[in-house]
């Protein structure tokens, strides 16, 4: 009998206790924590771009070099610069000639890479006078 209200007892502590934790977070606290989550997604810019001299070896190189500098911005979390690879599968676009990924923490950190002096002088100096097409692609991840 002793041994019969012990397990009892120890149900209705779990079941009182596990319903006292269910209610600690309400409907909001939820909903507030997801927008959180979503906002603290890191942010991907893809950059592809078309040579006006398309397959130019070194005007590639000197936009791949160019770009590096990227990772100095405040803000930019990881930049990646490399050229197209040709693939025979009729899925993959390998009409570009250069792509680049600049990874930052939020929306906030992409407007300012791209607000930013080091951004506006390598897209005046070496994208316009070399790049014929840019196509950009943002996602949150």
């Amino acid at each position: 009998m002793i041994i019969k209200t012990k397990v009892y007892l120890l149900f209705i502590s779990f079941i009182l206790l596990s319903t006292g934790c269910a209610t600690i977070f309400s409907d909001s606290d939820i909903g507030s924590s997801k927008s959180n989550v979503i906002a603290d997604k890191r942010l991907h810019h893809l950059v592809f771009c078309w040579l006006k001299d398309p397959g130019n070896q070194s005007h590639r190189d000197e936009i791949i070099g160019a770009t590096k500098i990227f990772r100095e911005i405040s803000g930019v979390i990881d930049v990646q610069v490399g050229h197209v690879l040709p693939s025979e599968r009729d899925i993959v676009d390998d009409s570009f000639d250069v792509g680049i990924l600049v990874v930052t923490k939020d929306a906030a950190g992409l407007q300012n890479y791209l607000d930013h002096p080091i951004h506006q002088q390598v897209k005046k100096e070496v994208l316009v006078p070399l790049v014929e097409k840019i196509i950009v692609y943002d996602f949150v991840k």
